[in-house]
């Protein structure tokens, strides 16, 4: 949507769509949305109902549209008809095979309604976007593991699944009930609460050997990736201070916030950078290896102390 304010008219066909969209919709999330008052949103809703939208309202819930009222498909800008592309070539290279097939059919009936000038428009420009992910991202002899997740998460139920962790020679067998999804630093993952752990875990979808739903309910109640990331947040990290030749800092500015990072100041010998993190001996000194001929450990000693075993074992190694 543009940055530009809606006029009146626009903003009411805009609602319309949203109450279409979903179940329910807040007061609340309109008036944000359009960044509006809620008194205006109150009169916009009167106007709908004035001219025969079946809006039902009920208070401290939201507004909703009577089941089986809906309005011819509504035409797409140009614009609108453009992020399309983008989506399906991020659907089709960032999720697994089964959710890339759902989406393009469905990518065939937005197609269906689109004006000749938005065909043209989007034929044009499919052929010369190309994505390609760094990673792989999902094991390709279980090409429906995203389908089953979400499947899993909107019906609470558990899944069974064959995971090979990096650190175990052999894959596990476990019971997941799935919290969330999420991508991050080139790989999907999975929250979820491990019946074979009794704990939360994360667990990266490339490395899921089978994947099956069952019929076993959720035993708990699960809060959102917020609440556990705050709770992260809070439980214990080490500090830790570096100093970096100024020469590198930009080569590792888009890595670092990985593996905590808090601040940054600079100084006469270089730049001071401060972390907070979960795994100093493991995770941060290899990744600070990368780069430690231009940098300096300030704090913890036992940071210090675990790169010089890396980098004795490293020696020995070499050495043979």
């Amino acid at each position: 949507m543009s940055d530009a304010p809606l006029n009146r008219f626009d903003r009411i066909v805009a609602i319309l769509i949203q109450l279409q969209s979903k179940k329910i919709v807040k007061a609340q999330e309109l008036a944000d949305r359009f960044d509006v008052s809620l008194r205006t949103i109150y009169r916009d809703i009167r106007s709908l109902e004035s001219s025969g939208v079946p809006i039902i309202s009920e208070a401290g819930v939201g507004y909703s549209i009577m089941d089986g009222y809906r309005l011819p498909p509504v035409m797409f800008t140009r614009e609108e008809a453009s992020s399309f592309v983008a989506a399906e070539k991020l659907m089709q290279k960032f999720t697994d095979k089964t959710f890339g097939a759902y989406y393009e059919s469905a990518m065939f009936k937005v197609k269906s309604v689109l004006r000749g000038k938005e065909k043209d428009w989007i034929d044009a420009l499919q052929s010369q976007i190309i994505i390609n992910p760094a990673e792989t991202l999902f094991n390709e002899n279980i090409p429906n593991a995203l389908e089953i997740l979400f499947e899993s998460i909107a019906e609470k139920r558990q899944v069974y699944v064959k995971y090979q962790s990096l650190e175990a020679e052999k894959p596990s067998e476990r019971y997941l009930e799935p919290v969330n999804i999420f991508h991050e630093n080139q790989y999907w993952y999975i929250l979820a609460y491990c019946h074979f752990r009794k704990d939360y875990r994360q667990f990266r979808t490339d490395r899921l050997l089978q994947i099956q739903r069952t019929a076993l309910p959720f035993k708990l109640e699960h809060g959102t990736l917020d609440d556990f990331r705050k709770k992260e947040k809070e439980s214990h990290k080490t500090k830790v201070r570096i100093l970096v030749d100024k020469s590198i800092v930009k080569y590792i500015k888009s890595h670092r916030k990985n593996y905590g990072f808090v601040s940054e100041e600079i100084k006469k010998e270089g730049v001071e950078m401060t972390f907070l993190t979960h795994s100093a001996e493991h995770g941060f000194a290899r990744w600070y290896l990368m780069f430690g001929d231009y940098a300096e450990v300030l704090e913890p000693e036992s940071l210090k102390q675990r790169l010089l075993k890396i980098v004795e074992n490293t020696k020995h190694r070499l050495s043979r």
